[in-house]
């Protein structure tokens, strides 16, 4: 690997452990973790005091999923907020791992608020 893309990846961990040092879910207020790949957007909300994923949404395997990434990222945002509402709960701590709140992040997240997500 070249020394840049080592350097970008560092810079990657360093903001992904920094912000996973403030964010934490609970059963009342779990964490929302995004993912966000070359082909693939996943969503999972997560209970980190039990340690157990409370529910998840992914585009690999989708067939209703198409379109661009971003179109892909706001189909998952829509879907995690129907999940969260069938485990009734409301609110949640968003955490973008790592990435900058910008484009597929934001368009992921705006879609679960517009859905009934607060965070």
């Amino acid at each position: 690997m070249s020394k840049q893309l080592i350097h970008k990846l560092n810079n990657r961990a360093r903001r992904k452990n920094r912000i996973r040092s403030v964010v934490t879910g609970t059963a009342k207020r779990p964490r929302l973790s995004v993912h966000i790949s070359n082909l693939h957007v996943t969503a999972q909300l997560i209970d980190d005091a039990s340690h157990k994923t409370l529910g998840h949404v992914t585009t690999a395997g989708q067939k209703t999923a198409t379109g661009s990434l971003t179109d892909k990222a706001v189909w998952v945002g829509e879907e995690i907020a129907k999940q969260a509402k069938a485990l009734k709960v409301k609110n949640v701590v968003f955490d973008r791992g790592g990435k900058l709140y910008h484009g597929r992040v934001a368009a992921l997240a705006d879609a679960a608020r517009k859905a009934g997500l607060e965070f």
